[in-house]
């Protein structure tokens, strides 16, 4: 487990809440119920619609905090400008990462190795492997 005893946390965060609301089941099921591994979906835009909002990656990285890190992962392009910008502004509980993973297996693989215990840095070399996956 990691150094403050509580699990990594994990921001999924997409264009389309119910896209990050399934894959945010997804992985929380794949790794057995998750273990008590917070995991929370940030998705749609702030008028409920497609896009991103600040306001709710920032309250979903607020959430899943324990103290242990944060790893979050995003699905395209104006997902990732908006986290960047939330890192560079502060508004991210410290040790907040955005990590380069693919979407669905990323989080598959972060929230299995946060409920095995792994710290950030294993979380993220997790989710970040995953761009390795081979499908033939």
């Amino acid at each position: 487990m990691s150094g403050s005893g509580a699990p990594v946390g994990v921001v999924l965060v997409s264009h389309s809440a119910p896209v990050a609301q399934a894959v945010a089941a997804l992985a929380r099921g794949l790794a057995g119920g998750a273990g008590g591994v917070p995991v929370a979906a940030a998705g749609g835009g702030p008028d409920g619609g497609l896009g991103t909002s600040a306001e709710l990656v920032a309250r979903a990285a607020a959430e899943v905090d324990g103290g242990a890190g944060v790893a979050v992962l995003v699905d395209l392009g104006s997902a990732v400008l908006t986290v960047k910008a939330l890192l560079e502004e502060g508004e991210l509980p410290a040790g907040t990462r955005l990590v380069d993973a693919p979407f669905v297996e990323g989080a598959v693989a972060a929230v299995v190795t946060a409920a095995a215990g792994g710290d950030l840095d294993a979380v993220e070399a997790a989710a970040s492997e995953a761009y390795g996956y081979r499908k033939r």
